[in-house]
């Protein structure tokens, strides 16, 4: 008996969707492999401030902190531009590329051209203000173009997941090049040589990644992708009024802003350094088994990642949401009661304790990665949905509104942090790995590692309780988008002869 063929997306829901091939999706998000490239060599900045341009360790790290506040300002700016923008060929590929070229030139300028040539802050900071303007436009046009891509409900969670693959991977092995291959070839420092040698080389690695970025979007690159749903231009001009609007009238985005701003304080605070010292250092006794694990739960996270892709597509982002949120909140608790129950210096020394800490542990970072996957598809349906509200095609402003409330977290999430450090006693000096645990330091570091990704996670299911754009109401989104193009292309009726 011959098996029916599967309905696709399109037959299923009454909708014909926009559909990309595996291999544009796959390319399309090296433009993000690209720039964690970059955010490789902005790692190595503190040391080529000091060995280059002779700024002061404490002054580098004030310098990298004010300049997320310029980034923060420019991300809009840009946003408007690109999406007011239009050009005959499209306009991904020439913003995506014009950004790397920016961000290139100026990490050669920083990196190769200028160091030990008398050049110092003040050059340095212009330069990473052109560093950061590159590096805004290339990564607004970048994650634009996955809702452009796709907006095939079971498709959609798979560009996420390309974009993780990258973010976790790409790092992973060119901080290992850069440690491994050329660290020792300067006598294992990071001297001016070495930074030089590495921004070369790294820069080169980001164009190969860039072009092939730009094949994968070369066929949907085009200006009707980015038409708004009206024939009239000037109500299609877009303003910082549709920025305005997007915060204030838009309740899907809303929602989501206050789970992925929730999220994220308690994912850049965990992820501190000196929350390392305590978690793996003073409590484990081990501080090199949080980079060990973290390097093992890549892949796993990656498999995660295509499983939660997998049910976001045929339960929607709302639904995966709420259920990988759920397993966070109760594998996070069943974490946190363990931490409490044993003596954390014994886990490592026994087998059994080992074994269900870290087995926990991994299946948390998993279901986390769910969140990460159903966020991604969430954001494009956000897109889609103003498109239906506004009958405004806005992709460059929402991700940039995002990406402002996501710096603004990012910022805080160092600082609060180090208050919580100072609340134990940690006033004059910082933890170290040969600190004695204490019932201070034990309960300030889980309610950091645990208890403050829980107020999240429960922050993320309140939210969620009024967003409107489930499985259901993103078909009927899609439906109003398509009925409404498709009458603004109908040709006018002929006028009747009288």
């Amino acid at each position: 008996m011959a098996r029916t063929p599967k309905q696709t997306a399109s037959e299923a829901d009454g909708v014909s969707y926009r559909r990309a091939r595996t291999w544009e999706i796959a390319f399309s998000q090296l433009n993000n492999g690209s720039a964690m490239i970059f955010y490789v060599l902005v790692g190595l900045m503190s040391y080529l401030q000091n060995a280059g341009y002779g700024i002061a360790v404490a002054v580098a790290g004030l310098i990298l902190t004010l300049t997320r506040v310029f980034d923060g300002i420019i991300d809009p700016l840009l946003a408007l531009i690109i999406d007011r923008v239009t050009l005959p060929f499209g306009k991904l590929r020439f913003f995506m590329l014009t950004g790397w070229a920016i961000r290139s030139l100026a990490i050669l300028l920083l990196f190769v051209w200028a160091p030990d040539t008398g050049l110092g802050a003040l050059f340095f900071i212009a330069i990473y203000v052109v560093y950061i303007i590159g590096s805004s436009m290339n990564d607004i046009a970048g994650q634009m173009s996955g809702p452009v891509l796709t907006n095939d409900p079971r498709q959609r969670p798979t560009v996420q997941v390309w974009a993780t693959t990258y973010a976790y991977l790409v790092p992973a092995i060119f901080t290992i090049i850069s440690t491994v291959v050329f660290l020792p070839r300067h006598g294992n420092e990071f001297t001016v040589d070495m930074l030089r040698e590495t921004a070369i080389t790294y820069v080169a690695c980001s164009l190969v990644f860039q072009l092939l970025a730009c094949l994968g979007v070369w066929r949907i690159d085009k200006p009707e992708n980015f038409a708004h749903l009206s024939d009239q231009p000037i109500k299609a001009d877009v303003t910082l009024r549709d920025m305005w609007h997007l915060l204030t009238r838009n309740g899907p985005f809303q929602r989501y802003l206050i789970s992925g701003a929730s999220d994220k304080l308690a994912q850049v605070v965990r992820s501190q350094a000196v929350i390392g010292t305590l978690m793996w250092g003073i409590l484990l006794g081990n501080m090199q088994i949080g980079t060990t694990l973290s390097l093992i739960a890549i892949l796993p996270g990656i498999l995660f990642a295509i499983l939660g892709a997998r049910y976001t597509g045929r339960r929607g982002a709302k639904a995966a949401t709420v259920v990988s949120t759920w397993i966070c909140l109760i594998l996070a608790g069943l974490l946190t009661v363990f931490c409490f129950a044993v003596d954390m210096r014994s886990i490592l020394g026994s087998m059994p304790l080992t074994i269900a800490f870290f087995l926990v542990y991994l299946l948390l970072n998993g279901a986390s990665m769910v969140v990460t996957v159903a966020s991604g598809a969430m954001r494009a349906d956000i897109i889609d949905y103003e498109l239906d509200r506004s009958g405004k095609y806005l992709p460059a402003t929402v991700t940039a509104t995002y990406n402002i409330v996501d710096q603004i977290i990012s910022s805080l999430g160092a600082s609060l942090a180090l208050g919580a450090v100072a609340l134990i006693g940690f006033t004059q000096v910082m933890p170290q790995p040969t600190d004695s645990p204490t019932t201070p330091i034990l309960m300030m570091t889980l309610l950091l590692f645990f208890g403050l990704p829980i107020l999240g996670w429960v922050c993320t299911l309140i939210a969620m309780r009024g967003y409107v754009l489930d499985r259901t109401g993103m078909i009927e989104v899609q439906q109003r988008v398509a009925e409404r193009k498709a009458a603004l292309q109908a040709p006018e009726p002929a006028e009747s002869l009288t």
